[in-house]
């Protein structure tokens, strides 16, 4: 036959000692708790007389543990960590998805997209891996990629266009010259450095030698420094259109540079979460306005 229980205290007794251990003041207690001070005091007094041992020293503004209540307070919150992680391990856990862009496209165009897709699919958690790396759809763990490129990107993976690859020049609405005059605001250059070949194709002559600039390894940051009044940059048209849109930018001029590659969505054509995956694809692609 199995032993019978040992009879233990009540759970909002124990609850209400818990938080009171914690806080040292019974107010701070019922409000974490939601109850009133004199509940959390009711509750302490009836489970120092069940255990026949005081808890508390009550002192005017002061409240202390005993040496037993100290001791008590660590099994009691060990205990309640124990109910806490097993509660938890019943819970389904959110299905986690990795997305893989560079960095100015996660700063710029996915992530202050992200939050309407969170908030309408609480049950998919969605990991950003920004990095100019190109990711490994294996070793990385990588279920969708943001990628410029021309396909076929390679074996066994599915690519949809995103985004033309137009490049624009911005600046802060203030400062827009004309395009005669675009020199004599500094050039803003990021890590692709597009700026002499721009002068070429989009103005049609040749970028002069004495023009000052300043040089960033992110294209992101260039959008930045150009939204604070710093220069002229040059960028993906889909990057800023928001700010573009919310007149933090103006075009510099209104000729515009094709770009060699294109933006595309790609994935495996048999995902690990395939409906996951299919979800997370198609927002994406809704996302191209």
């Amino acid at each position: 036959m199995t032993e019978p229980q040992q009879r233990l205290p009540s759970l909002n007794a124990l609850r209400a000692f818990e938080a009171a251990a914690r806080h040292l003041n019974f107010r701070a207690a019922a409000d974490e708790l939601g109850v009133t001070q004199g509940a959390v005091a009711q509750h302490i007094r009836g489970l120092e007389s069940e255990l026949r041992l005081k808890l508390f020293e009550r002192q005017p503004r002061l409240l202390a543990l005993t040496s037993a209540g100290r001791s008590y307070a660590t099994h009691v919150a060990r205990a309640f960590a124990l109910l806490a992680e097993a509660t938890d391990t019943l819970r389904p856990q959110p299905l986690r998805l990795t997305i893989s862009a560079t960095p100015s496209i996660a700063a710029k165009w996915l992530v202050p997209r992200l939050p309407d897709f969170t908030a309408a699919h609480p049950q998919l958690e969605l990991n950003i891996l920004a990095s100019d790396a190109l990711a490994n759809f294996q070793s990385d763990g990588v279920d969708i990629a943001i990628r410029q490129g021309r396909p076929p990107f390679g074996p066994g993976l599915t690519a949809d266009p995103l985004f033309e690859h137009e490049i624009v020049a911005v600046c802060q609405p203030a400062i827009c010259p004309s395009a005669d005059e675009l020199a004599r605001l500094p050039l803003l250059r990021d890590g692709h450095d597009l700026w002499p070949e721009f002068f070429e194709r989009a103005l049609g002559r040749s970028m002069p030698l004495a023009i000052r600039s300043t040089r960033f390894n992110q294209t992101a940051l260039a959008i930045d420094a150009a939204i604070t009044g710093q220069g002229v940059a040059l960028a993906s048209r889909f990057l800023v259109e928001p700010d573009l849109a919310a007149g933090r930018l103006a075009l510099a001029t209104t000729a515009s540079m094709r770009g060699g590659l294109d933006f595309y969505v790609v994935s495996a054509r048999k995902p690990r979460h395939d409906e996951q995956t299919a979800l997370v694809r198609t927002w994406l692609l809704s996302q191209r306005g």
